[in-house]
């Protein structure tokens, strides 16, 4: 199938009923000395381009569950900026558009991840869905104003790639059988907090009509003063000056922003700075002000929102550092959140919400309020009042690692994208029981119902309540799925009072 795009032709395939084309240039990555610059035109091109492979992946050193979703053998380079379009049929049907931000904390990742695949969602909910690249760590999300001009923006370059990318969708979307004025971005984690970022992004408004971040909402932000001093920290790293960091080769980039990562591990691990040293920055220039703010006062209004997250968010990272939760630690890791005068009030809340708890459950439930579920709740609290809001909270609990990672970070994505019983899935999943196929499909549906009305309505799952702020109500997905109407308030109100 050969569709033509504002920069040239493209040949896509058809596969599993659906047609899909990979690898397409939405912008052209700066490179050099000025390689922080915003994402530039592509340079069109003649004939019929090949869109059957997946362009590269941004430069990183994947981490652990990005390896295991097999990150670590995809190829990548600076010319990553490239997208991937699943969809029914190239017609003028005007199907909703669906366009996933992927995660990894910043620093990793790519939207050519296989758990990442539209296929089940184009071909049983009629919609069609986009996956994208965007600059990445130290080339995505480094504040290097101070050096002047050239480099205003710098700290967001990866969000520009994202604007471009969605820019690129309300030129092309319609050669692709989609609706350029239904346009649902959607994403996990970073993807999620990218989310947060565009909903109060000047140069985002007007380029989609609703927003689904999961697992993360508007608050993974620096200011100048904080990004500054990562730049400074990663110069240190690299043994050179801010100064000289324009010229810094990739491999010394990429060791030096590993570095960076290792030593400022934020969280209950210890470390200083920011929870995610490379991320976005409200600099005054692409972002003028903290996007909640700016969402609490209408920057998103007209758009629908759909957010939430998993239960056990932090068990995925207790899991992977190892570390025995002994009562010390534990009240260590909550009074560094909290306070130390605050550490004995807080967990006798906590073991009372969530009785038999062990520590590790414990520090993981406090971790996931502080990081995730708070923030969810104050982006639904500031968008509420300008446009329609729907909350849910994915509980079904993984069986893989003896049941330790439980309801944990990641775990929905396989579900949203119906994608439980993909080979490879089960040392995550555990077993993909019947209840969870049917689950994935009612998610699955849902998100696309989502897309196309602003309503979400998916198969086997009960009627789901709008979200506002006296009722609360949130879709609890697991087997069976169920509605409940602010759910654990005494945790939840501990976040509030902190602000």
């Amino acid at each position: 199938m050969i569709v033509a795009t504002t920069s040239g032709q493209v040949r896509g395939a058809e596969k599993d009923g659906v047609l899909r084309f990979k690898g397409i240039p939405f912008a052209a990555p700066p490179v050099g000395p000025l390689r922080w610059k915003p994402p530039q035109p592509v340079e069109p091109w003649s004939g019929v381009r090949e869109a059957t492979t997946f362009g590269p992946m941004a430069p990183q050193v994947a981490g652990g569950l990005e390896a295991m979703l097999g990150a670590g053998s995809m190829a990548q380079g600076e010319d990553c900026l490239y997208l991937n379009v699943t969809t029914p049929a190239c017609d003028d049907r005007g199907r909703a558009v669906m366009v996933w931000i992927h995660g990894g904390g910043y620093t990793t990742g790519a939207g050519s991840i296989p758990w990442y695949s539209g296929v089940a969602m184009a071909r049983h909910d009629d919609v069609v869905v986009v996956s994208l690249n965007y600059r990445l760590g130290a080339l995505g999300f480094l504040h290097l104003a101070g050096l002047g001009e050239a480099y205003a923006g710098s700290g967001n370059a990866g969000l520009l790639d994202q604007v471009a990318a969605l820019r690129w969708v309300r030129e092309n979307a319609a050669a692709f059988g989609g609706d350029p004025a239904n346009v649902t971005v959607f994403g996990e984690s970073a993807g999620a907090m990218s989310i947060g970022c565009l909903l109060g992004l000047p140069d985002a408004a007007g380029l989609f009509r609703r927003a689904l971040p999961q697992s993360g909402a508007a608050q993974a932000v620096q200011q100048p003063g904080e990004a500054e001093a990562t730049a400074i920290g990663l110069a240190a790293a690299a043994g050179v000056t801010v100064e000289d960091l324009p010229d810094l080769g990739l491999d010394a980039l990429l060791q030096a922003q590993q570095q960076v990562n290792a030593s400022r591990l934020g969280g209950f691990s210890g470390g200083d700075g920011p929870l995610l040293p490379f991320s976005p920055v409200v600099d005054g220039v692409v972002l003028p002000r903290h996007p909640l703010e700016a969402i609490a006062d209408g920057s998103a209004a007209g758009v629908d929102l759909l957010t939430g997250t998993t239960a056990e968010e932090f068990r995925l990272f207790t899991v992977m550092l190892q570390q025995e939760v002994t009562d010390e630690a534990l009240r260590r890791r909550v009074g560094r959140v909290v306070g130390d005068d605050r550490v004995g009030e807080v967990l006798d809340v906590y073991r009372e919400e969530h009785p038999g708890a062990d520590n590790e459950a414990l520090a993981a439930f406090v971790a996931t309020d502080w990081v995730f579920r708070a923030p969810a709740e104050r982006l639904l609290e500031a968008h509420h009042p300008h446009g329609p809001t729907w909350s849910y909270r994915f509980a079904w609990r993984s069986t893989a690692f003896d049941g330790r990672l439980g309801a944990c970070h990641a775990l929905d994505i396989p579900f949203c994208f119906d994608s439980v019983n993909r080979g490879g899935s089960e040392w995550f999943l555990g077993e993909a029981t019947p209840g969870a196929v049917s689950l994935a499909g009612g998610m699955r549906s849902a998100w696309a119902s989502f897309a196309r009305t602003g309503t979400p309505v998916g198969d086997g799952l009960p009627p789901w309540p709008a979200w506002d702020p006296e009722r609360r109500s949130t879709m609890v997905l697991d087997d069976p799925p169920s509605v409940a109407d602010d759910l654990l308030p005494r945790c939840r109100q501990i976040w509030a009072d902190a602000g």
